[in-house]
């Protein structure tokens, strides 16, 4: 079998930051006042080889920071390499970031010219499509407002529907299908595969992997900046849940390099934590864990995990309320509960003293971002004192290989069967 023409090529890829400890040192480098060294690097990718075939839908995955969204930029003259080769065959639409290319002052018609302009289309070619973007976006009226005006839903639709109709060879998308509603994700996957039919080759970054295992034909795992494998979907996805727990198997001769050896399993705390109350009771140590007991702030959905607290009283307490809660990133609150509502520890507490908390659970969330609050109260007569909260505290990295619609999956059972067979032969 003949095999098909390349589309990308990366080899030996790299992409490094420099990073001083305070601005003057910046300063200093740039005008040469400096002999010595004055900054760290880091690498946001490092010795990456990657190809890409016309016609293949490729998905990049991993966990964040490590370099997918990079790559893209990479690849489509966004950011230009430290080091390695980049080869592209073919027109590139690329959508990377919400809105990126919008001028918030023009309107969507204007905004879908400046677009497509931008891309490399006359006028008359933009005419042509003109029809096709519009239905495409779905946004009725506002098309005529001002970019300003725009939900983030809005932006994804209209710089969605210009990507996907002005025809390119290779379509590249940023997780940006994650902010539309699910029909219109239905749509752009159904996109997905009349490109597919078409022959053209689609790059994609997602967190979704139902997606991601349903739509690709191979995808590339990179973890903190390093390609781990590339294969087919399964094997690839449950690479990245092994990742995720810090078992990936990684060869010894590797040594220091190896990427998991940077890798931080608990993660995911809030510098710019929420904290107030009383303090006549403190939470001194917050993490959670997965149904094997190891920390981590990313869980597989379906699977059991922990929210582990540890509390020292500085006062007598008649009746502290232990208490977490769930909010996703747009600060709707999802779950939580409490000791009071379980009816699980309804004691007195004294001063000195340490307790351990630990909420167990199921997590069927949808696959996705979330924040982690803790606290803790009570009530003295009939005034309610908060003691110690902490509010977004903590993120929850949620792995998903089937997202249904909602917040959380109501693991449904189905059954399909002939009508016949329900009732009877008439």
């Amino acid at each position: 079998m003949e095999e098909r023409a390349i589309a990308i090529q990366v080899k030996e890829l790299e992409k490094a930051y420099k990073l001083y400890e305070k601005p003057s040192d910046r300063l200093k480098e740039a005008l040469g006042l400096s002999r010595k060294k004055r900054y760290k690097e880091h690498y946001a990718l490092k010795g990456v080889d990657m190809t890409i075939h016309q016609g293949e839908t490729v998905g990049i995955i991993g966990t964040n920071g490590s370099g997918k969204s990079t790559i893209l930029k990479l690849i489509t003259g966004v950011l230009n390499p430290t080091g390695g080769t980049i080869t592209v065959n073919g027109r590139i639409s690329a959508l990377l970031e919400l809105g990126a290319g919008f001028n918030m002052e023009y309107n969507g018609i204007e905004n879908i010219y400046l677009n497509g302009t931008m891309i490399g289309f006359t006028k008359k070619e933009i005419d042509e499509r003109m029809e096709d973007i519009l239905n495409f976006a779905d946004i009725g009226e506002y098309v005529y407002q001002p970019a300003k005006t725009y939900s983030s839903g809005m932006f994804v639709r209209l710089a969605f529907a210009v990507a996907i109709n002005i025809d390119p060879e290779i379509l590249i998308v940023d997780e940006a299908l994650s902010v539309g509603d699910v029909f219109f994700q239905a749509k752009c996957y159904h996109k997905f595969e009349e490109f597919k039919k078409m022959g053209k080759t689609i790059l994609f970054v997602s967190h979704d992997l139902s997606s991601i295992s349903k739509y690709c034909d191979r995808v590339v795992l990179l973890n903190q900046g390093v390609k781990l494998g590339e294969g087919a979907p399964k094997e690839m996805i449950d690479a990245y849940k092994q990742v995720l727990v810090g078992q990936y198997p990684i060869p010894e001769e590797e040594g220091s390099n190896s990427p998991l050896d940077v890798e931080e399993p608990d993660g995911g705390v809030n510098p710019d934590l929420l904290e107030y109350g009383t303090r006549e009771a403190l939470i001194e140590e917050y993490y959670i864990t997965d149904g094997e007991g190891r920390k981590s702030s990313a869980i597989l959905k379906g699977h059991e995990c922990s929210v582990h607290m540890h509390v020292r009283f500085m006062q007598d307490i008649q009746a502290p309320i232990f208490a977490f809660t769930i909010k996703n990133i747009k600060g709707v609150e999802i779950t939580g509960t409490n000791t009071m509502v379980e009816k699980a520890f309804l004691s007195p507490v004294q001063a000195g003293s340490v307790k351990k908390i630990v909420f167990t659970q199921r997590l069927d969330l949808q696959g996705g971002e979330y924040l982690l609050s803790l606290g803790v109260t009570g009530y003295e007569k009939e005034d309610f004192k908060v003691y110690h909260r902490l509010y977004d505290v903590m993120n929850i990295t949620v792995i998903s290989d089937k997202d249904t619609v909602g917040y959380y999956d109501m693991n449904s059972s189905i059954t399909v069967t002939d009508e016949k067979e329900s009732y009877g032969q008439q």
